[in-house]
Order: C-alpha cells, then sequence, then structure tokens
C-alpha cells in the first residue's frame, strides 16, 4: 500500500482528493449500544481515526452519518459526481444493517461508479447467519471485517493505495 513519505512529491492525481466516510444506521450509536460488540469508542472517535489517516494520506475528509436509507443513497451519488469530477478518491461505507437489506444501496453504488470500500467494525462472518449477506459487497472494491474501528484507517489506506495503482 502507499504511504506518502514527507519529503517525496505528492502525486498529481491524489493532491487533495477528498475521501467520504459515510456512516449507517446507528452508528450514532456506538460507545452505547452493544459495547461488547462494537467497542465503547464513539463515532466522534472513529472520526478522529479518520481524520488523522486522510492527513497521513494527504486528503481532505467528509465525515457523515445517517439513520436514512435515502440520504445515504443522496450521498453516494454525490460522490460518484465528486469522483468522476476528480474531486474524490474513494468511499467507506459502513451501511449498518442496510448492508444486509438494501438492494437501493447496491443500485446506487453500482449505477454512481464510485471506488467503495464496505466497512464492519465487527466481524459479521462470525455473527447470525442474516449478516453474512451483503448486498454491498458485489459493487464494493474490497470488504473489512473485524478491525474495530482500527478498520476505518485502514480502508482509507487501502483508497490510497488504489488511487496510486490507476
Amino acid at each position: 500500500m502507499y504511504t506518502p513519505a514527507p519529503w517525496l512529491p505528492r502525486p498529481k492525481d491524489l493532491a487533495m482528493k477528498t475521501v467520504l466516510v459515510l456512516n449507517g444506521p446507528n452508528l450514532n450509536l456506538l460507545g452505547l449500544r452493544e459495547p461488547a460488540v462494537y467497542g465503547t469508542q464513539t463515532l466522534a472517535d472513529v472520526q478522529a481515526l479518520c481524520e488523522a489517516a486522510c492527513k497521513t494520506h494527504q486528503f481532505a475528509l467528509d465525515f457523515r452519518q445517517s439513520n436514512h436509507e435515502g440520504v445515504l443513497i443522496d450521498a453516494i451519488q454525490e460522490a460518484g459526481r465528486a469522483q468522476a469530477a476528480g474531486a474524490l478518491a474513494g468511499v467507506v461505507l459502513n451501511a449498518g444493517a442496510y448492508t444486509h437489506t438494501s438492494l437501493a444501496l447496491h443500485d446506487a453504488i453500482k449505477g454512481a461508479g464510485v471506488t467503495l470500500v464496505e466497512l464492519h467494525i465487527s466481524n459479521v462472518h462470525a455473527r447470525e447467519a442474516f449478516r453474512h449477506h451483503s448486498f454491498v459487497s458485489p459493487v464494493a472494491k474490497g470488504v473489512m471485517a473485524g478491525f474495530g474501528i482500527k478498520g476505518y484507517p485502514l480502508a482509507i489506506a487501502a483508497l490510497a493505495g488504489m488511487a496510486t495503482d490507476a
């Protein structure tokens, strides 16, 4: 993966692109909801990790959370336009339960043509059977699961690596 050295010039195609970190339903309850599964860190802690990772990779951060499917779809469509314009490196999406239910998110990601990493804080494959299927995975460039909130900076690093490979 690409890790920028401060003494090396930044590739022009990555100059201050944005990473959209998009969090779905109930992620606003991180730290409170099922701490044995999701940990005690909050969404603000996740945002701080993402800010540090974006700074490392010289990205700007757009960090959002919504409990509403349509808001997430609008953000994905907006991200597709931003990536087509050269302003966005990609999306890190933790769609929460919508991962397992939303054909609309699948269609939005596919239609927008955006580079997207699917992220889960817990290892969904070690949990209930209904969590084993994802409608997002078939249209994602990669999937991260089970690394806790440390998966977010890993996903941002993956987007940086994908951008330099392009």
